[in-house]
């Protein structure tokens, strides 16, 4: 069996895992990135960057990479509704370059190659990256013990810290008996990326609520859009089959949003794929000898669009504690900590926007009505959505609470337990 020598082994070379790696290596240390996949495919999420994410590019010396690699910004938002004409959206934008200073604004860029621009760069910075890896094994301890195999040979490698960043189905999670809680699914999500949509305006993202679908539109530059439609659990397999892809745009065609039909005569440029939406947490995403980044460590429900930012703040602050410890026996505790109560009060926003926008009905309709005619009096009522876009930590603990939810909705919210 081969054994190699490393300070640190990364598992997962997306973009948590990718993003480590560089940084770590770029600052002298020697890295080992494994990547089961031996090339990256369209997930059908992890394309927004929120400002606050942005933010966390630029302190991880990213920013430049990503706009390099084509990442586009956006300036504007837009909430439309099927409640109000869409003149009054369009006259009341939300500026995206208001949450953070220095940052004009989201950036969106397609998973594949994002993911791929990391791992070239942490290549570049020095990591020993492998991809096509499979059975990999952990086992916690000090040092921790690393086996994998690749083209057909299996390896141990030495490391001090074993970093587990191997996305929401973390075979590592598990191997370590990391517990993984989980909020109960609100609805469904699906997701296309579309190309030839240059009728839909380049620097504005929007959102929207129209019979049975919450929409979502983020635009990648040059007639690229990432659509997004939320829906029923109970309408499973909706935008399933071959045709699935062309009744899910035609699903994205809405009066309350004249700038939709942009989409008719778009092409699918990837898979029209649903998932269902839910958040889940580790209260302590670390044991001997190992840490959990990225969605392996916990993840949002994608309706916010946090994954890129979360996987970000994660690599920040790991990276920062290991390099003050020289990564000898680093106290990972502040992580898991400000992680826990970033990812409740991220949960909290997600569930707000989820009860608000994609409830569909007669009630729920009424209820949309109702809050957005009480938001012209008070902007600050449900302010935790914005957190979106300035970031958990812009707000007050109470915006978070279920207090704040009761003044929304007149009950509490469910499913975002501590």
């Amino acid at each position: 069996m081969s054994r190699e020598s490393f300070e640190v082994a990364i598992v997962g070379g997306g973009v948590a895992g990718a993003a480590l790696g560089g940084a770590l290596a770029g600052a002298g240390k020697r890295v080992l990135i494994l990547e089961r996949s031996e090339r990256f495919e369209d997930i059908v999420r992890g394309e927004w960057l929120a400002p606050w994410g942005v933010a966390e590019a630029q302190t991880l010396g990213l920013y430049d990479l990503m706009r390099a690699a084509g990442a586009h910004h956006l300036a504007q938002h837009y909430g439309f509704d099927e409640t109000r004409a869409p003149s009054v959206a369009y006259a009341a934008p939300l500026p995206l370059d208001a949450f953070r200073p220095g940052v004009p604004g989201p950036l969106c860029i397609g998973h594949p190659h994002f993911c791929q621009t990391l791992l070239d760069h942490a290549a570049r910075q020095g990591a020993v990256v492998l991809r096509g890896v499979t059975d990999t094994r952990v086992t916690s301890g000090s040092p921790p013990d690393l086996r994998y195999a690749h083209a057909g040979v299996q390896h141990s490698a030495a490391a001090q810290l074993v970093v587990g960043a191997d996305a929401r189905a973390s075979s590592m999670r598990r191997q370590l008996g990391i517990a993984l809680h989980e909020a109960p699914a609100h609805h469904l999500f699906a997701g296309l990326l579309v190309e030839e949509a240059h009728a839909w305006p380049a620097s504005w993202q929007a959102t929207a609520t129209e019979g049975d679908v919450y929409f979502l539109a983020f635009p990648q530059g040059a007639g690229r859009v990432r659509l997004y439609a939320a829906y029923a659990r109970a309408q499973s397999g909706r935008f399933a089959g071959a045709d699935g892809a062309q009744r899910f745009l035609e699903s994205c065609v809405l009066r309350c949003l004249p700038e939709t039909e942009a989409f008719r005569a778009a092409k699918p440029a990837g898979p029209c794929r649903s998932y269902a939406n839910q958040d889940t947490w580790s209260d302590a995403p670390y044991a001997p000898g190992v840490v959990l980044i990225g969605d392996a460590a916990g993840y949002n429900d994608p309706i916010a669009g946090q994954g890129l930012s979360i996987a970000l703040r994660d690599v920040r602050i790991v990276r920062d504690l290991l390099l003050a410890s020289g990564l000898a026996a680093p106290d990972f505790r502040p992580y898991a900590e400000e992680r826990r109560e970033r990812m409740r009060r991220l949960r909290f926003s997600a569930a707000l926007q989820s009860r608000l926008l994609a409830e569909f009905g007669e009630a729920e309709r009424a209820l949309r009505e109702d809050v957005f005619a009480r938001q012209q009096k008070d902007p600050a009522l449900g302010m935790a959505a914005m957190s979106a876009f300035a970031g958990p930590e812009a707000l007050p603990a109470e915006a978070f609470s279920q207090p704040a939810a009761v003044a929304v909705f007149g009950s509490e919210l469910e499913g975002i337990a501590a």
